[in-house]
């Protein structure tokens, strides 16, 4: 019968360092885990913007210019300051002029008839604008104690406000259209008749056709001037509009009535708007690195009182962020986690020190964020700008 001898304390004290020294080496030369940067997905406001520069404009402008030809006496009007209509802006000395032949004469009747004809076509329009502020004011006074209720949303109350805005701003226009048509018919009469007047013919006194603002003055000192010549812009500022040329691509997801919002432009306060129009038509720009670009102007009109925009005139440079899309409790992740899975998007998840790769849904888009529909929860965390050579189910270490 054979027998073995039982192992000393010393063989299995040899037996184990070796077993550790061999663990050890097997340790020592295994590749680390990667260090990765991790970011946690989370819940909060989401806001798809469109940011470009714009600048203001004055909408209801009028270019007052030499009636006659003659000798104008100096322009006192100095830019920013206030006229009423009827206010004398300059006076014109008309040069000693020969009557009129038969084809001038013809001209000069024609073009009274045709301003004639545009005041009777503005008095038309602004009659058709009083009606539909008449109505926007009163499907706003209909709407507002059903919303005071909770029987109509908040967005048809919203609509019902900027559609009364629109309409009251559009009838304000539409008044000075008829002051200026007016005032060009007058224009007109006025310069027929001091052609008939000939020699000896009394000083022409050019006044304000509306309540405006001087925006520039174009001629100051005294001098011969001949028919046409500009001496005045008058504009309202109460008819402040912004224009914004952005991408075509961009241009496409706006949409009249959509939220604008102005900053930069010298004050601390947040200036609002809507989209009023987006034109049609785009044109060809060449960027700053060189580069074509097709862009579309887009025209918003200031939201809110006019006081907010009391210290913003005419030609004034902004910066205009259009809200395509908001949200106020939205799953969002970090764009840089996503990427492309076949015909999908996938993130890791760190799973204590392991990864876990998942496909998910996303939905808008806004910078660096990224909505999530399905496939995260809030709380969890995943890898940002994963590389080629993270594997499923592989261990990271989460840089600090």
């Amino acid at each position: 019968m054979t027998t073995f001898a039982r192992p000393t304390r010393r063989t299995l004290f040899l037996i184990l360092l070796a077993a550790l020294i061999v663990a050890g080496l097997v340790l020592g030369f295994r590749e680390p885990p990667p260090l990765v940067d991790a970011a946690e997905v989370a819940r909060g406001p989401f806001r798809v913007t469109v940011e470009e520069e714009g600048r203001t404009r004055v909408k209801d402008r009028y270019e007052l210019s030499a009636p006659i030809a003659g000798q104008i006496g100096r322009v006192s009007l100095e830019p920013g300051d206030r006229v009423a209509p009827g206010d004398a802006l300059f006076v014109i000395d008309p040069q000693p002029a020969a009557p009129l032949d038969a084809r001038a004469r013809a001209q000069a009747q024609a073009t009274l008839a045709r301003a004639e004809s545009a005041l009777q076509a503005s008095q038309t329009q602004m009659q058709v604008e009083q009606a539909r502020a008449a109505l926007a004011d009163s499907e706003l006074a209909r709407l507002q104690p059903l919303a005071a209720s909770g029987h109509v949303s908040a967005a048809a109350l919203e609509r019902a406000q900027t559609e009364a805005r629109s309409a009251t701003a559009a009838l304000r226009s539409a008044r000075f259209t008829v002051d200026v048509a007016r005032h060009e018919r007058d224009v007109a009469r006025a310069a027929l008749g001091a052609h008939d007047a000939g020699r000896g013919s009394a000083p022409l006194q050019v006044r304000s056709p509306v309540a405006a603002t001087v925006l520039r003055r174009l001629r100051e000192s005294a001098g011969a001037v001949q028919p046409g010549a500009q001496v005045l812009t008058l504009g309202d500022l109460d008819s402040l509009e912004v224009e914004v040329d952005v991408l075509s691509p961009d241009a496409v997801r706006l949409q009249p009535g959509m939220r604008v919002e102005f900053e930069r432009w010298g004050g601390d306060a947040t200036l609002t708007g809507r989209v009023r129009r987006v034109e049609p038509s785009g044109f060809t720009k060449i960027s700053a690195l060189g580069v074509e670009e097709q862009r579309v102007w887009v025209v918003v009109e200031p939201d809110g009182e006019r006081e907010a925009w009391r210290r913003v005139g005419d030609g004034y440079r902004v910066e205009a962020r259009f809200v395509v899309w908001q949200g106020d409790d939205v799953l969002q992740v970090p764009a840089g986690a996503l990427f492309r899975e076949d015909d999908r998007w996938a993130v890791y998840v760190i799973d204590g020190d392991r990864l876990r790769r998942r496909q998910v849904s996303t939905g808008q888009r806004a910078g660096l964020l990224a909505q999530v529909l399905d496939g995260l929860q809030a709380g969890e965390r995943v890898v940002l700008h994963p590389g080629r050579d993270l594997r499923d189910g592989a261990r990271v270490r989460v840089r600090r």
